[in-house]
């Protein structure tokens, strides 16, 4: 919560939904997208449960307010965003309020970020239809992989354990909503 108090909301979302920031609920920021209602991103960084030496990695950037919380908590986070306008408008922002342990890119989140890897943890803004094959392999043995999983609107938020052998094991938290994870990899099957 003191990440999330530390973090101006206002300055993620646009001038004319700025009276809105911090409703408890989505808003769009453009190109199809929405930043999260704060108790989701609250919750979801919780449920990652972020020491202050990790390294972790964000998938679906978006307006950067996940990752500009995140970077609260932890020693380094790596985010990637498919839509570049956002990626460049997100990793700008970040910058400018002073976020320097944060590092972004423009590219497929579903494959992450391998020369980086491998990743304390990794949260997925964005529903994926299965859980990323790639992400699995980039997660530490006992790390965790935060995400909304299923289409349309038939989501699950999910808490996935990397185990040995990268053997998992998933637990579902309750419902959720998010637009869903884009990019190429709806051809990919690992």
């Amino acid at each position: 919560m003191e990440a999330m108090k530390a973090v101006p909301r206002y300055e993620f979302v646009p001038d004319e939904l700025r009276p809105y920031a911090y409703d408890n609920g989505p808003l769009a920021i453009g190109h199809g997208q929405t930043i999260s209602q704060p108790y989701i991103v609250a919750l979801m960084t919780d449920l990652l449960e972020p020491a202050p030496d990790d390294i972790i990695l964000e998938v679906g950037t978006g307006s950067g307010y996940q990752v500009a919380v995140l970077s609260k908590l932890v020693k380094k986070v790596y985010t990637i965003e498919v839509i570049e306008e956002l990626a460049q408008q997100a990793e700008a922002r970040l910058w400018r309020l002073g976020y320097t342990n944060v590092e972004a890119r423009v590219g497929d989140g579903y494959f992450g970020w391998p020369e980086q890897a491998p990743f304390d943890g990794i949260i997925v803004t964005a529903a994926a239809p299965s859980i990323p094959a790639p992400l699995i392999e980039q997660l530490k043995v006992g790390a965790r992989l935060v995400l909304p999983l299923g289409v349309s609107f038939d989501q699950e938020l999910m808490v996935i354990e990397k185990k040995e052998n990268n053997e998992i094991d998933t637990r579902s938290i309750f419902r959720v909503s998010f637009v869903p994870l884009t990019g190429e990899h709806q051809e990919y099957s690992p």
